[in-house]
């Protein structure tokens, strides 16, 4: 999809999506949305999105190539979304040309299918963390595979892709949990521990603290306090040389099986 393209083309385009079955709205509502949409409905909605998002956070140029051998990388992860504090955190990373990991739970994709195209077309990655946020390590595998699939199913539902990634709820895993992800398992080596203490402050100082080149950071975009954290983390890692990617982009595009951090 071309994100240049003039406003004039943009409005034919969402003219033609939003005729061929949007409904008629102009715009996609966000908090609550509707259930999840068909994979040819969600890339329409995407195109739309983009389309009538000039200048915002859903249009944003694709990430430059980063070398994370030769430059300082991190890897910020928010976990447990998409939700209503998303939007707001996706306009700050925006602001930073940062790019992150989100792996959301599949009950929340389908109550927010807009925040997750929003997030994906600003060039996040999305990676998998259950359907409905249990301890893995006590189900089946056959609970944990369908946990897993249909979780992939509501995203795939909402963007068209499969994510490549899985995070287990509480980083618990085992065998089993390993078996049926079937892709690499991402864990961290930075906790901000912002799910206990819900002070941006606190985070942000945990955050910029803790971090190396190469480390993976775990939030929570589902709690405000996080998000009004990010900015304080971007602006000093920033002035420190830190680059913000994916998961993914942090390993040169082949994450091993199990990750924490790269270095």
């Amino acid at each position: 999809m071309n994100i240049g393209m003039r406003r004039g083309t943009s409005r034919a385009i969402a003219a033609v999506v939003l005729t061929a079955g949007l409904g008629g709205a102009g715009t996609l509502a966000t908090t609550p949305e509707p259930a999840q949409a068909t994979t040819s409905t969600a890339q329409a909605a995407i195109a739309v999105e983009v389309a009538l998002s000039v200048g915002t956070a859903a249009e944003a140029p694709a990430a430059k190539p980063v070398d994370c051998r030769r430059v300082k990388c991190v890897a910020l992860t928010f976990d447990d979304g998409p939700g209503k504090y998303t939007d707001t955190l996706l306009r700050t990373l925006a602001a930073y040309d940062a790019r992150a990991t989100f792996f959301v739970v599949g009950q929340n994709v389908a109550a927010y299918p807009g925040a997750l195209r929003r997030t994906y077309a600003a060039g996040h990655e999305i990676g998998n963390h259950s359907w409905s946020h249990p301890d893995l390590t006590r189900l089946s595998a056959a609970s944990v595979r369908s946990q897993f699939t249909r979780t992939d199913r509501a995203i795939k539902a909402a963007i068209g892709i499969r994510p490549k990634l899985v995070r287990p709820p509480y980083g618990a895993f085992d065998a089993t949990v390993r078996r049926q992800a079937g892709r690499p398992v991402v864990m961290w080596s930075v906790d901000t521990l912002d799910w206990r203490y819900r002070d941006s402050a606190r985070v942000a100082r945990k955050a910029v603290k803790a971090v190396r080149p190469g480390s993976v950071i775990l939030f929570h975009d589902i709690h405000p306090t996080t998000v009004r954290a990010i900015p304080k983390v971007l602006k000093a890692l920033s002035k420190r040389g830190y680059r913000f990617v994916t998961v993914s982009r942090l390993f040169g595009g082949s994450p091993p099986r199990l990750v924490y951090s790269r270095g």
